[in-house]
C-alpha cells in the first residue's frame, strides 16, 4: 500500500467527502476517486459506503484506519531518524494551557534545542485527540477526563484548582441550586469536569442557562453578572486578578482538574519527541 493512497484514504475518512478530501491532499477530485478505487482493488474490499450524508467507513475501512495512521507515522519517524535530530514537533494544547503554562517552558526548550522546530496548535480536547490519532499532532496538553485509549500514552503532569466564579457584585448563595450556570458544550473536557464536580458533590449537574464554546466566553458572561461558572482557575486567572470576577473554592470533593500530556504509542520514539518528553516539567501550580 503506497503512502499516498493511505493519505488519501485518511483524508476521505476525515471529511466524508471527496471534494473536501481533494482540497486537503491537493489533488483533483478525479485523482482522489482513482486512488480510492486503486486501494480498494488492492485490498479486495469496499472501504466506504455512499450515503446521503456523505462517505462513511465500512467495517473494512474502520479496520484499515488505525493501520494506515500507524504506517504513515512510522514512515515519518524513519525519515526523521535518518535525517538525525533535526525535526519538527507539533504540540497541541487547549488555549488556556498554551498561554498560561506552556509558553515559558517552550521558550526555554527552544533555547536548549534550536535544532528542533516547534509548532503549536491550539484546539479543543476532541480535536487534539483526533490530531494525535491522525498524526497531525505529536504531543497534546489537556485536562484528563479519565478516559483511556490504547493508542495513546498519558502522563499526569499536575493539577489545577476548580473555582466557582461569580460576577463582582453577586452574593455567594447558600445553595448552589439558586445559581444559573454557563458551561461549555457536551464533548468538551471542561464540560466533563463541570458535570463530574456536581456528581462528586452528590448533586445532579444542572442544565446550563447557556452553553458556549470556550472558557473565555464563560468568564465574560460571568463578569457581566448574568450567571455563574465552574472552571479551572487557570481559565479565569486574568479576570480574577483584575477583579472582573470573584473566585470561591468549589464546595465539593472534585476541587481540582488533572493536567495531562498525551502522545501516540510508537514502536520507535522519534528523537525530537523524546527530547521534548524528557524535558516536560510539572507545569501546574
Amino acid at each position: 500500500m503506497h503512502p499516498r493512497l493511505l493519505k488519501t484514504f485518511l483524508a476521505i475518512a476525515r471529511h466524508g467527502n471527496v471534494t473536501r478530501a481533494a482540497a486537503d491532499v491537493h489533488l483533483a477530485q478525479s485523482s482522489v476517486s482513482d486512488q480510492l478505487q486503486t486501494l480498494e482493488a488492492e485490498l479486495g474490499a469496499t472501504l466506504f459506503d455512499r450515503t446521503r450524508g456523505g462517505l462513511v467507513l465500512t467495517p473494512a475501512g474502520e479496520t484499515l484506519r488505525p493501520y494506515a495512521e500507524e504506517m504513515l507515522a512510522l514512515a515519518d519517524e524513519a525519515r526523521a531518524a535518518i535525517g538525525g535530530m533535526a525535526a519538527a514537533v507539533t504540540i497541541g494544547a487547549l488555549e488556556t494551557l498554551a498561554t498560561a503554562r506552556l509558553a515559558p517552558w517552550l521558550a526555554a526548550f527552544r533555547s536548549a534545542h534550536p535544532e528542533i522546530d516547534i509548532r503549536v496548535r491550539v484546539a479543543g480536547s476532541g480535536d487534539l485527540l483526533r490530531g494525535l490519532a491522525e498524526g497531525q499532532i505529536d504531543l497534546a496538553f489537556c485536562f484528563d477526563t479519565g478516559q483511556t485509549d490504547d493508542r495513546f500514552v498519558k502522563r499526569r503532569i499536575g493539577d489545577e484548582a476548580m473555582v466557582l466564579i461569580l460576577g463582582p457584585n453577586m452574593a455567594a448563595p447558600d445553595d448552589l441550586a439558586a445559581l444559573d450556570f454557563v458551561a461549555t458544550e457536551h464533548g468538551c473536557a471542561y464540560r466533563h469536569l463541570f458535570d463530574r464536580a456536581f456528581r462528586d458533590a452528590g448533586r445532579e449537574p444542572p442544565k446550563p442557562a447557556a452553553e458556549v464554546g470556550s472558557i473565555g466566553m464563560i468568564v465574560k458572561l460571568v463578569a457581566g453578572g448574568s450567571a455563574a461558572g465552574l472552571v479551572p482557575r487557570i481559565g479565569a486567572i486574568d479576570a480574577i486578578e483584575r477583579g472582573a470576577v470573584r473566585a470561591l473554592a468549589w464546595p465539593g470533593p472534585a476541587d481540582t482538574a488533572a493536567l495531562a500530556m498525551i502522545w501516540r504509542r510508537r514502536r520507535v520514539q522519534p528523537a525530537a519527541l523524546k527530547a521534548l518528553l524528557d524535558a516536560a516539567p510539572q507545569i501546574s501550580r
